[in-house]
C-alpha cells in the first residue's frame, strides 16, 4: 500500500471510530426529565383495548408522593382501567385547576413500525412510541410540570389537581364521564387543561401558530348495510351486496359537505391568514369572508391541508368494511361503518339524509348511530386559565400567532364542559407537519427539544393561573 492509501485508511478510521463514539455519546447522554418520563410511560403497554393503566399508575404514584402530592388511584368495574389522581395543596383562596391526559393509546400494526413502538426508543432528537403525540408526550409534560411546582416550592392559591385518565380512545365505557358521574369531588375545578389545539412548526423548526381548542367536534357513526341475493359464488346474481356497498361506497367518495365555519374556526382561520403569504393568506381570507366561487376556490386550496379541511367541514370517513363469511357463499348483506365528526351545530339526521341523497341507491340503508349526546358549551377566551396559557404561550413562541381553536377531533372536555367547567386543550409541543402524520399511525414520535419547551410553557401557565398573588 502506498504511503498517500495508508494516511488515507488511516484518516478514514479514525473518522469512523470519532462518529461511532460521538453516536454512543449521544445515546448514553442524560435525558431532559420530561423525555426521560415519557419513555418510562412508553414502556408501558396501555394499547386499548385492553387499556391496562395500572403500570403507568404504579409508576406515578411514588414520584407525586414523594413530592408532597395527595394521590388517589380510583379503580374502575373493569380491573385493568384505573383513574390516577393527584392533589398539590393550595391555600384554598380560589378554586382549583385541573390539569388532565389519558394514558391509554390506539392499538400499532407492529411490521409497519421501523421500532419497537413500545421500547421508548430515543433516536435523533426524538422519543418513539406509541402515543408519543397522543398523549403519553402530554401526560409526561403535564406531570413534569405540576411536579415542578412541588420541587421548587411555588407558593399556591389554589389546589393543582393532576389526572392521568383511563379509557379514553374511542368514547369507552370508564372514561372521563364515567369518573366526574362517580368521583366528581377528586376532580371538581374552576377551569381545566386537556389535549387540544397544536403547536405547529414551519419546515424551519420556527412556530408559525399555537392553537388553543375551546370546543370539540362531535361524533357518531352511520353505518351503510347493502342487500343482496345470498347465493353459490359459482353462480352470481345481479343484485350483490358487495357490488351495491361498493358502488355507494364510489359516491359517497365524491360527496362534500358544504363549509361550515364557527366563531372560533373563523378566528382560526384569520389568524393563520396572518402567518402566511401569497395565495394562502388570500384563500384563508375568502374562505372566512368570500361568497360563492371565491369560497369555493378558496375551500379547494385550503383543502390540500387535511387538517385544515377538517376544520371547515364535517368529515365522513368509513372505517370498518363487513361482508362475507366463505370464500364460496355469496353474502346477502355487506356494511361499512362511517365515522362522522360534526362541525358543533350540525344534526346527525341531516347528513344521514344527505348520505342518503349522495348514494341514490334504496337497496342500502343509511342507519344513523348517535351516541348520547347534550348540548356541550363553548369554553370562553376570557377565564384566567385562557389568558394564562396564551400569554405562556407567546413567551415560548414569541414568533407564532396564538388563537382559540375548534379541535377537529373529539376528546374527553365534555365530562368538564357539560358540567359547566371551561376546558382548554393543548398538545403542549411543537410538531411538524410530518410529525402530526405519524399521530395514530406508524413511528410516532415527538422531538425531546419539543418537550422542553411544553414542559417550560405549562409550568409557566400553572404558576400564573395558581400561584400566590
Amino acid at each position: 500500500m502506498a504511503d498517500g492509501d495508508r494516511v488515507f485508511a488511516m484518516r478514514f478510521t479514525l473518522l469512523v471510530m470519532c462518529a461511532a463514539l460521538a453516536t454512543r455519546a449521544e445515546s448514553q447522554a442524560p435525558l431532559d426529565s420530561t423525555a426521560s418520563l415519557l419513555v418510562q410511560l412508553v414502556r408501558e403497554n396501555s394499547s386499548n383495548p385492553p387499556g391496562d393503566t395500572r403500570g403507568i399508575a404504579r409508576m406515578l404514584d411514588p414520584m407525586f408522593r414523594e413530592r408532597g402530592f395527595e394521590v388517589d388511584v380510583i379503580p374502575t368495574p373493569d380491573s385493568l382501567k384505573v383513574h390516577f389522581v393527584a392533589r398539590l395543596r393550595g391555600s384554598g383562596a380560589r378554586r382549583p385547576v385541573l390539569i388532565a391526559a389519558h394514558t391509554d393509546v390506539v392499538g400499532v400494526e407492529r411490521e409497519k413500525w421501523s421500532v419497537d413502538p413500545f421500547a421508548g426508543v430515543v433516536k435523533d432528537g426524538y422519543v418513539y412510541g406509541r402515543g408519543a403525540i397522543d398523549f403519553k408526550g402530554g401526560v409526561a409534560v403535564f406531570a413534569r410540570a405540576t411536579m415542578l411546582l412541588a420541587e421548587r416550592k411555588v407558593p399556591l392559591d389554589r389546589d393543582v389537581i393532576f389526572l392521568a385518565e383511563a379509557d379514553e380512545e374511542g368514547a369507552l365505557p370508564y372514561s372521563a364521564a364515567w369518573l366526574a358521574e362517580h368521583h366528581w369531588p377528586k376532580i371538581d375545578a374552576e377551569f381545566a387543561l386537556n389535549e387540544g389545539g397544536w403547536i405547529i412548526q414551519r419546515d424551519d423548526r420556527r412556530v408559525r401558530y399555537v392553537s388553543i381548542s375551546t370546543a370539540d367536534k362531535g361524533v357518531f357513526v352511520i353505518n351503510l348495510v347493502s342487500h343482496g341475493t345470498s347465493t353459490h359464488s359459482s353462480m352470481p346474481v345481479p343484485d350483490n351486496a358487495i357490488y351495491s356497498l361498493g358502488r355507494a361506497l364510489a359516491r359517497l367518495a365524491d360527496y362534500e359537505t358544504p363549509v361550515t365555519l364557527t366563531p372560533e374556526t373563523r378566528q382560526f382561520f384569520l389568524t393563520l391568514a396572518k402567518t402566511s403569504t401569497g395565495a394562502t393568506a388570500q384563500a384563508l381570507r375568502d374562505l372566512v369572508n368570500g361568497g360563492g366561487q371565491r369560497r369555493a376556490r378558496a375551500d379547494r386550496e385550503i383543502s390540500r391541508d387535511p387538517l385544515l379541511h377538517a376544520l371547515a367541514h364535517t368529515t365522513i370517513a368509513p372505517v370498518i368494511v363487513n361482508g362475507g363469511f366463505r370464500s364460496n357463499v355469496i353474502p346477502g348483506s355487506a356494511q361499512v361503518m362511517l365515522n362522522v365528526r360534526a362541525i358543533p351545530g350540525t344534526k346527525p339526521e341531516d347528513i344521514a339524509a344527505a348520505i342518503r341523497r349522495a348514494i341514490a341507491d334504496t337497496t342500502v340503508e343509511v342507519q344513523l348511530q348517535v351516541f348520547a349526546q347534550r348540548p356541550i358549551p363553548v369554553s370562553p377566551d376570557t377565564t384566567a386559565l385562557y389568558r394564562a396559557l396564551a400569554a405562556a404561550a407567546k413567551a415560548e413562541f414569541p414568533e407564532a400567532e396564538v388563537t382559540s381553536y375548534l379541535f377537529q377531533a373529539g376528546t374527553d372536555a365534555a365530562a368538564w364542559r357539560a358540567r359547566g367547567v371551561p376546558v382548554y386543550g393543548i398538545y403542549p409541543y411543537p410538531i411538524t407537519a410530518e410529525d402530526l402524520k405519524r399521530m395514530h399511525g406508524n413511528d410516532e414520535r415527538v422531538s425531546i427539544e419539543s418537550l422542553r419547551r411544553g414542559t417550560e410553557m405549562i409550568y409557566r401557565t400553572l404558576v400564573d393561573v395558581a400561584g400566590r398573588k
